[in-house]
């Protein structure tokens, strides 16, 4: 039975990246300059694609998609850190740890959903490109995005409800610089039994995209071993790169976290968390615009136009 008013009173102490109060002042800017960056990358893309018509594209909508949300993702966890440590404090509520919760769960899902959309996007592209202006319409965009927000919330609804309604005693110190489910369920005086197995299903939930993604590209390298004198073929075969290796970067980490027995969990896995709740939503624009002319076009002439006026 949970504690009366336990929601109103309980604080969790987060322990963050290092416990090392010495380091504590180099992660406060390391953190600050990531956050930063990953605004200003993220954004720039957003006003780049927004601006150039030539952007007006399937593949750049989900890349607008894709920085809107990874700058969201960011500002769910960072801001919180940031200020905890000018405050001098380590303290979350109850109900802001849930709804941090809440946020990374949705958003992360919503991230890997969109990752997938970029994907079928490019497999049309290569196997199927004189159809693919019929097939990637304006509506068919949009309600690929809108169902990647639909299934992210979705998934990250009864994490919050069920977590909701556990017990905390004892132990409130949550070893991240954030309020992750593992960690909640591991300081849960609770029985978590249904809570770990529906964890387990928003795994799954949240692997499908992965498989999907691979499955697009098994079948756009297939097309493009068929017939690989193609120059229109190329040049949509040119930019999976860029996408591809934003995949691999986010499912790798988040593998490296998440993917593993409870009783594992540990200051050392808050450190792998950091390359995805911070970097990389700030290696994303890199990854496009240093290896997408177009892109790198738009932003010429998105500085050349801000220089001007």
């Amino acid at each position: 039975m949970r504690e009366e008013n336990q929601s109103s009173t309980l604080d969790f102490i987060l322990l963050g990246v290092s416990s090392q109060r010495q380091q504590e002042d180099f992660f406060f800017i390391l953190f600050l300059l990531i956050y930063l960056i990953t605004l200003t990358g993220n954004l720039l893309i957003m006003l780049a694609i927004c601006s150039d018509i030539h952007l007006h594209s399937p593949m750049y909508f989900f890349l607008a998609n894709l920085s809107f949300v990874d700058i969201f993702f960011s500002s769910v966890t960072i801001p919180k850190m940031l200020t905890n440590h000018i405050l001098s404090t380590q303290t979350i509520s109850f109900w802001g740890c849930l709804t941090q919760m809440y946020f990374m769960i949705a958003l992360g899902t919503t991230d890997s959903y969109i990752l997938a959309a970029m994907a079928y996007d490019r497999a049309v592209a290569i196997s199927r490109p004189l159809h693919y202006t019929t097939i990637m319409i304006p509506r068919a965009c949009v309600l690929l995005v809108v169902g990647s927000w639909v299934v992210g919330n979705a998934n990250a609804l009864p994490h919050a409800l069920l977590t909701a309604s556990l017990s905390f005693c004892g132990n409130q110190e949550i070893t991240n610089f954030y309020c992750d489910i593992i960690p909640l369920l591991k300081l849960s005086c609770s029985d978590t039994h249904f809570n770990v197995k529906v964890m387990y299903v928003g795994v799954g939930v949240f692997s499908v995209p992965l498989l999907y993604i691979i499955i697009s590209y098994v079948w756009a390298f297939s097309v493009v071993l068929r017939v690989p004198s193609t120059k229109g073929v190329l040049k949509a075969f040119s930019t999976c790169g860029s996408h591809l290796t934003v995949v691999s970067l986010y499912y790798g980490t988040i593998m490296g976290t998440h993917f593993h027995p409870l009783t594992s969990y540990s200051l050392k896995d808050a450190v792998i968390t950091v390359m995805y709740m911070a970097v990389t939503p700030m290696l994303n624009p890199f990854i496009y615009s240093l290896r997408n002319r177009d892109m790198k076009a738009a932003l010429r002439k998105l500085f050349s136009s801000r220089g001007t006026s």
